[in-house]
């Protein structure tokens, strides 16, 4: 049974729901599943600025923040990012550059990943959050799994071929239905993650 970590960081909650879908379909292609929140930076005085953040951030206190040791114990990993100006946010960022540790040691080799996004149109920077989030799990010595076009339910998310995309509202809903597509990808993020782990 393949170890799966989902990682996400959500200011308002669209990549928390991405995560939690991701977490259900993984669980249903029977890995051993952790869905860890990637740690907040932002001072306190900004979130409480917007009451959507602010929300959202008291409602998932108890969602354990993400740690080394969850990265070290997965296989396979899913992050779920927003998209800051077609990059990750600082925050994701911040987190895997602690990750030094760990790659210096060989341990980031082999971990199977695959990445979502969300912005607040359509060609908001989604693909190239991903894209950029994976030029570094290449550093990594990472196998990445995008869910490519191996699943009709991925045309009607929108068919972003790098990993699930969704756009969000000026109401904080998403546009496209991608729950389906989502839990695709977790699975077959599974799936290739089984094939390493038994190949080992």
């Amino acid at each position: 049974m393949a170890n799966m970590a989902i990682f996400y960081y959500s200011s308002t909650g669209t990549n928390y729901q991405l995560a939690k879908w991701a977490e259900a379909g993984a669980k249903e292609a029977g890995a051993e599943v952790k869905l860890r929140k990637i740690k907040e930076l932002a001072p306190e005085e900004a979130i409480a600025q917007n009451p959507a953040w602010k929300e959202h951030y008291d409602a998932t206190k108890d969602v354990p923040e993400a740690t080394m040791d969850d990265l070290e114990w997965a296989d396979g990993m899913i992050f779920s990012i927003p998209t800051r100006f077609g990059n990750v946010p600082s925050q994701v960022k911040q987190f895997m550059d602690t990750a030094g540790g760990l790659w210096a040691q060989g341990k980031t080799v082999n971990k199977v990943v695959s990445a979502m996004s969300s912005a607040q149109n359509p060609h908001g920077g989604q693909e190239a959050t991903i894209l950029n989030f994976y030029t570094s799990m290449f550093h990594w010595g990472a196998i990445v799994a995008a869910p490519g076009y191996t699943n009709q339910e991925l045309f009607v998310a929108g068919g972003n071929p790098y990993g699930v995309s969704v756009t969000v509202d000026q109401d904080g809903n998403m546009v496209e239905d991608v729950e389906k597509s989502v839990k695709h990808q977790a699975r077959r993020t599974v799936e290739v993650t089984n094939m390493v782990v038994g190949s080992k």
